[in-house]
């Protein structure tokens, strides 16, 4: 049986449903996950959910990538379609003007979308010439640098079948949106990437190799010395302010600043693509997963550089 209705148009109201009380999960979870916090299957019968991102009030955005839409989620409860069709958007994050900006993975393109109408401003869509690979995930420094990862999955709705790139790289755009230049660090298929501002770090995940790596940003926004954070990839990733990484893929791991893992959150589906903080508080974690949304009360927040 359905626990809520279906979503084809997406529901008006949002249906909490609990599923799993907070003392299943690991002990060591306890510093995070609010007490006797559950996890709430709110959306479900989407086709595959990805790129939530929260504004600053706390309203969260995410797509059904082959449904080629994006969705809201209002701090009031309400869900409803944002914007369809939506470039079959994937990774999303929202710029310090306000904008969502969107790996718009239907043609390679980066979008910048005014959420006041959902009108669209086509960023760039090429490297040296050629098309992007496919950006698939992005974050944005309070500056207004970008960062976003270009890997290479096969879309049925393209027409190519072979990389425009010759790797699958990490690339930082200035603040003018203009200059666009790839770091020269190898990746297998790079994917999820968060970063902190306060502490001047850039996580970027390598899914193909199993590995997430951190940078230090310098002063003029460009990236120091890459470090290896911890033997395990992720699709989409975000972090807290207490400086906790949260990596996706089979659950939530939530790991300490430090690379010690802390537990991971169970969610009952075959995968999880990503995650974010949102609601009124920015304490309540959105969770992509599958055909579904589920989120969980937490006692930490959303780092702040992110709202």
């Amino acid at each position: 049986m359905k626990r809520i209705s279906k979503l084809t148009a997406c529901a008006t109201f949002a249906v909490l449903i609990g599923l799993r009380p907070f003392d299943a999960y690991a002990a060591d979870l306890s510093s995070v996950i609010a007490e006797s916090a559950k996890l709430e299957l709110i959306v479900e019968d989407c086709k595959f959910t990805e790129g939530p991102a929260a504004d600053k009030a706390g309203n969260v955005y995410f797509t059904d990538q082959p449904n080629d839409r994006i969705v809201r989620i209002g701090i009031d409860g309400a869900i409803a379609d944002f914007m369809k069709p939506a470039g079959r958007s994937n990774g999303m994050f929202f710029a310090p003007n306000g904008n969502l900006i969107a790996c718009a993975d239907e043609q390679n393109q980066m979008w910048s979308i005014n959420v006041a109408d959902a009108a669209k401003t086509l960023l760039f869509d090429q490297h040296a010439g050629k098309k992007l690979n496919g950006p698939n995930d992005v974050w944005i420094h309070p500056s207004g640098v970008m960062f976003f990862t270009d890997p290479f999955y096969k879309r049925p709705w393209w027409n190519h079948d072979k990389a425009p790139q010759d790797v699958q790289a990490l690339y930082r755009v200035d603040k003018d949106g203009e200059t666009i230049t790839r770091q020269e660090e190898p990746f297998k298929q790079p994917n999820g990437i968060v970063g902190d501002a306060k502490r001047s770090i850039l996580f970027v995940a390598d899914i193909g190799d199993k590995k997430t790596y951190s940078y230090p940003i310098e002063t003029d926004g460009t990236l120091g010395k890459r470090t290896l954070f911890c033997e395990e990839g992720s699709d989409g990733m975000t972090l807290d302010d207490a400086g906790n990484l949260y990596l996706t893929g089979k659950g939530v791991a939530v790991f300490q600043a430090d690379g010690t893992k802390l537990g991971v959150i169970d969610v009952p589906e075959n995968w999880t693509a990503n995650v974010c903080f949102g609601g009124a508080d920015h304490k309540t974690l959105f969770i992509t997963a599958s055909d579904s949304v589920y989120t969980i009360k937490m006692q930490t927040r959303g780092i702040s550089d992110q709202r």
